[in-house]
């Protein structure tokens, strides 16, 4: 039998996006000490990936797109060489997705399919007032998903809710949770009992542009515990590649570094997770949280999808929907470092019970 060689077929280059990071890109020394082979072929390389997100400068766009269908072109000549494809997601972000059926149809290569998002469903975000790119969105052809379901050999899902959609057009799938490294990355533990007087007490999120939004319920919550309790020096701290459109005195900007990132998040005393609940956030995978829980940051998030499944309110975190219900949440947070070291010592636990690199 030879030995597999595996084409690993991704959006982003390495290192950027968390999805890409914590599904596939952390295991990669796993293949490496197995002796398995494998060769990364992302659709954007890091130059286009910089030139995509910011404004303006739609020439070095469309070109940076047309660079990335080259790519795809050319891996097409070069499937005779792999055994097996790993794709994340989608190999192309628009139209029809004749890569995967060339590849499944007309190579017969075995295809494994992993997804960890409803990305069969366009995203807009209506409760910002605004569209996220609808013109792109129609362009994307969110029907591909299911085709690239029925193609595949196999389908890993990162929660539940996903597993059940794919397995309308696919019964070999499998749910694989994302998972953190608890050895080599997120192991130091934060410590709330310690005195950090004059520091700031920082409500914490971290994420990328296109989830920003989700914090736009919390801005009032927030600013009326900053005006109820101004001796505490709350501050609301944000982590991401772009900063929010919504400025206060009491919100900081961090940019997210893969270098710093632990450490800026260690920063945080209270990791928040809000979502809204429609189709998109049901899909989610509670990464945040298990990001917050795995440092013994307590956690408070909504009560939607798999969040249900990792936190257990008062337990090993805090649930919240309501402006009303995250306002006591944090409340008793911030007002109660014994709690917070509490439920971030339990959070850290059941990350390390159930959805660690090493218990998976």
């Amino acid at each position: 039998m030879p030995k597999a060689k595996i084409a690993i077929v991704c959006p982003y280059p390495q290192g950027i996006s968390p999805g890409q990071r914590f599904r596939f890109e952390q295991y990669l020394n796993y293949l490496n000490q197995h002796d398995i082979n494998y060769q990364i072929f992302a659709f954007l390389t890091p130059d286009s990936y910089a030139v995509l997100y910011q404004p303006g400068n739609y020439f070095a766009k469309v070109m940076a797109v047309l660079r990335g269908f080259f790519i795809r072109i050319l891996l097409l000549f070069k499937l005779y060489q792999f055994t097996h494809i790993w794709l994340y997601r989608e190999a192309t972000p628009f139209g029809f997705p004749w890569f995967e059926w060339v590849a499944t149809k007309i190579a017969r290569k075995p295809l494994i399919f992993d997804f960890d998002d409803a990305i069969w469903r366009p995203q807009f975000n209506d409760k910002q007032g605004a569209k996220i790119n609808q013109w792109f969105n129609w362009f994307r052809y969110h029907a591909k998903t299911a085709k690239i379901c029925k193609w595949a050999s196999i389908v890993t899902c990162g929660n539940q809710f996903l597993c059940n959609w794919a397995m309308q057009y696919n019964k070999n799938v499998r749910l694989i949770p994302t998972t953190i490294d608890t050895d080599n990355l997120h192991h130091p533990q934060k410590n709330h009992t310690q005195a950090q007087a004059p520091q700031p007490l920082v409500i914490g999120w971290t994420g990328t542009h296109t989830t920003l939004y989700f914090l736009e319920p919390l801005y009032p919550v927030i600013t009326q515990l900053v005006q109820k309790y101004p001796h505490l020096n709350l501050q609301l701290r944000i982590i991401a590649n772009t900063p929010p459109k919504f400025t206060a005195p009491w919100l900081q900007f961090v940019k997210w570094q893969k270098q710093t990132e632990i450490a800026d998040l260690l920063s945080f005393d209270i990791g928040v997770m809000p979502l809204y609940n429609t189709e998109w956030e049901q899909g989610k995978c509670g990464f945040k949280a298990l990001q917050y829980m795995a440092l013994g940051i307590p956690a408070a998030v909504s009560p939607v999808g798999v969040n249900n499944q990792i936190v257990k309110h008062q337990q090993n975190g805090l649930l919240a929907q309501t402006p009303e219900e995250w306002f006591n949440c944090l409340e008793a947070l911030i007002l109660n470092p014994q709690t917070r070291q509490k439920l971030g010592q339990a959070g850290r636990q059941t990350v390390l019970q159930n959805y660690s690199v090493q218990s998976n």
